[in-house]
């Protein structure tokens, strides 16, 4: 396979391919349920579940 041919695929296929992965993403993220784990997640710097460096 040559560059002009690769360069053709990505061209082509390539953006088709990264557009159904957004996508994708997007159905995820709104799905049923998706805001409950996404404030949890939201939450995980906030939390303190360790001491200090050196202290125990």
């Amino acid at each position: 396979m040559d560059y002009n041919a690769f360069r053709h695929f990505a061209d082509s296929w390539g953006l088709l391919y990264l557009f159904v992965v957004f996508v994708g993403v997007v159905l995820f993220m709104f799905r049923p349920g998706a805001k409950k784990h996404a404030e949890m997640a939201a939450q995980i710097p906030l939390k303190d579940d360790r001491s200090p460096q050196g202290e125990e």
